[in-house]
């Protein structure tokens, strides 16, 4: 026998006896200590991506960053946005302006990014939000860090106003943070639709990206959508017609990372009806919350993708003020799998604020959702999305709210809940005020919208969950544009701003047994 052999065989018995250690001296239940729960520490780094936000010279862009008071954390820290070096309007399949970009990104260095580069943006105290301004279609995507006491539920918003043109309106979005896969139910490549999908890589390395495209057939065939390079600290705005020779009013819209990771959003701009941002949804699941739809939407429109092979048959319901609803004639949904369904509600809210809930009719089945909504009549209407989304959880933060253009939607879908809403101080003045309020359950509620004393600027309204059931919110923004009914919404997700961190002790004693 040689010596390999004998050092495997004592490499085998040593690890066996350390492990026959470990089991046999393992505490029973009688005389264990019972077990600390992990404790919840603030975050210590948040990372956020920001499309870019026009290619119209007629775009007014305002980006709004904030961070809430978190216990815990360090006592400094910074967050900052800087520009990713994207070239505005360089759609998959422009070579002459990829060229372009390719060029100066080689005088400036990897990325686009040189020594000069200095911030778009930089929060200054947590609890106060700051804001910047940008004009004109030459605004670039932005990539931005935040840690210490500025990362815990750091969020950072866009809004644009376009005043005339394919898409013109108020159009709002979160910076999201980067991830490797995105659903985005609701987007069209129908003719009147001019939607792209923006990718912004905040990273040192390339990003490799597919991209695929599922209508009411099911996949669509595309031509470009395999193996896209985004190039580090860039953005790519691409352009769903020019993947696909197919019109359809009612696209899903699948990116899926190779290798990387990368922001993603969806700008869906339509020639008559105005356009808005359209966030990814919440991952395939088999129930879903589309939070608060505005109260005088004049026209809603539900799109449902199902993933894979099985088909999905839904409950639709309508959680309002009083009670939970089903929308006349739309009771359930078959949504068949690989293919993207779509139904229009009409004017489903009569009035009311309201949230849809889809439930599995029998068994789950992993789906993703999005409605459009619109506002306004004739050529004044305006258009927005709301994709399905995550509960509130711990913390939710939306900024960039005005006094008398804000308006905040609650919903408890299951059980009554209790919330805790606090209006931030604002941007050049003012003091915070928080008001609680009680959900009941199955119902959606428009809360009065706390405002800061001596307001001056906006503020962030940030929610919290006291009590009860999860609650799923949304904030809509609206504004007068030229006679449009301008107005967007954004979801409220949970912030993840705290991790649980288990408490774990070192104990080599085991090896010297």
């Amino acid at each position: 026998m040689n010596r390999t052999t004998l050092s495997f065989i004592a490499g085998v018995g040593a690890l066996a006896a350390v492990t026959g250690f470990a089991a046999l001296t393992s505490p029973d239940a009688s005389g264990a200590s019972p077990a600390k729960a992990a404790a919840e520490l603030p975050v210590e780094r948040t990372s956020l991506v920001c499309p870019a936000p026009s290619s119209s010279d007629l775009a007014e862009t305002t980006y709004t960053s904030f961070t809430p008071v978190t216990k815990g954390t360090a006592s400094d820290g910074k967050a900052e946005l800087l520009s990713a070096g994207e070239e505005s309007g360089a759609a998959a399949g422009d070579k002459g302006a990829k060229d372009e970009k390719a060029g100066k990104d080689e005088k400036a260095g990897k990325g686009g990014r040189t020594a000069a580069d200095k911030p778009v943006l930089t929060a200054k105290e947590p609890g106060k939000p700051v804001t910047e301004d940008a004009s004109g279609a030459d605004s670039p995507a932005l990539v931005g860090t935040a840690d210490g006491k500025f990362a815990p539920g750091w969020t950072v918003q866009q809004t644009t106003q376009v005043a005339a043109g394919t898409g013109r309106g108020l159009q709002g979005v979160n910076c999201t943070a980067p991830d490797t896969e995105f659903w985005f139910p609701g987007a069209s490549t129908a003719p009147d639709r001019t939607d792209y999908v923006h990718l912004t890589n905040p990273d040192d390395s390339a990003a490799v990206v597919d991209i695929e495209l599922y209508g009411k057939d099911g996949a669509l065939e595309t031509t470009v959508g395999e193996g896209i390079t985004v190039q580090p600290h860039s953005g790519e705005p691409i352009l769903l017609s020019t993947l696909t020779s197919e019109k359809q009013d009612n696209v899903t819209v699948h990116v899926s990372v190779r290798s990387g990771r990368v922001g993603a959003s969806v700008q869906a701009l339509d020639d008559k009806l105005g356009g808005d941002w359209l966030a990814a949804s919440v991952d395939p699941t088999g129930s879903l919350v589309l939070p608060g739809i505005p109260k005088d939407t004049t026209a809603v429109r539900l799109v449902v993708f199902a993933p894979g092979e099985a088909d999905a048959d839904l409950k639709v319901r309508l959680a309002s003020p009083s009670g939970s609803i089903t929308p006349a004639g739309n009771e359930t949904l078959h949504v068949k799998g690989g293919m993207t369904s779509a139904v229009d509600l009409g004017d489903v809210m009569r009035g009311e604020p309201g949230s849809l809930v889809l439930t599995p009719s029998d068994h789950s089945v992993p789906v993703v959702a999005a409605v459009r909504v619109v506002r306004g009549k004739g050529a004044a209407q305006e258009t927005a999305f709301i994709p399905a989304g995550r509960a509130v959880g711990q913390r939710a933060t939306a900024v960039d709210n005005t006094a008398k253009g804000t308006r905040l939607s609650v919903t408890a879908p299951s059980a009554t809940a209790e919330i805790k809403v606090t209006a931030s101080a604002g941007s050049e003045g003012g003091s915070a005020v928080s008001k609680t309020y009680t959900v009941k359950s199955g119902t959606t509620q428009e809360v009065e919208v706390p405002v800061p004393s001596g307001l001056k600027g906006t503020y962030a309204l940030t929610v919290e969950t006291v009590s009860g059931g999860p609650v799923y919110a949304s904030r809509t923004l609206t504004s007068s544009l030229d006679g449009v009914s301008a107005f967007t919404v954004q979801a409220l997700p949970d912030d993840r701003g705290m991790v649980a961190v288990p408490e774990a002790d070192e104990d080599l004693s085991v090896l010297q047994k």
